[in-house]
């Protein structure tokens, strides 16, 4: 099983959701699913910020290393899953790939909360502690809900309902409320 996480610059959100999903499914002890992020708007091989990488350092994570990459309609068919930090986000995910609709959540949803994840970028280290926080929250429950889904049999494209529903073309998809 592959998890893509999807942002806009993959120089934040995505980078940092990466980093906690491993962390969190190493602590399951499970080695079978596989972590990448990407952005919806980026250059290929930009480092994560400074203050991403400075907020996950003082939570035990190392993401130093990480380097950006492209959304692509490749990435979205080799994911069997795919979290967005917004509804704008899975929306592009979709355009890019629409028969990849029914793997397609943001993560809040799949986690099970409501709203998006908010853009730190350009704010202050205080927000990007908020957004890691929301974000380390969320992780946690969408790694719950994949791992037991994965016991289940049911992860991926055959058992997982977003709200978009199965089969929902892009020009139906729902508009976040702005």
């Amino acid at each position: 099983m592959k998890v893509l996480f999807v942002c806009t610059g993959n120089t934040c959100r995505s980078s940092m959701a990466q980093a906690l999903a491993l962390k969190e499914l190493e602590r399951a002890g499970v080695t079978t699913v596989e972590v990448r992020s990407a952005g919806t708007a980026t250059v290929p091989g930009r480092p994560a910020s400074e203050k991403a990488v400075l907020v996950m350092k003082e939570m035990g994570l190392d993401i130093a290393g990480h380097r950006t990459a492209v959304l692509d309609k490749k990435a979205v068919e080799g994911a069997g899953l795919v979290l967005t930090m917004t509804g704008g986000h899975r929306r592009e995910v979709v355009r890019v790939c629409p028969e990849a609709a029914p793997k397609v959540f943001t993560l809040a949803e799949y986690a099970g909360a409501g709203g998006e994840v908010m853009d730190p970028f350009g704010g202050c280290l205080e927000a990007y502690r908020q957004t890691a926080g929301q974000l380390a929250r969320l992780v946690r429950l969408a790694v719950d809900r994949l791992l037991k889904e994965m016991k289940e049999g049911n992860a991926g494209e055959s058992g997982i309902e977003n709200e978009t529903g199965s089969n929902t073309p892009e020009s139906q998809l729902p508009v976040p409320d702005s």
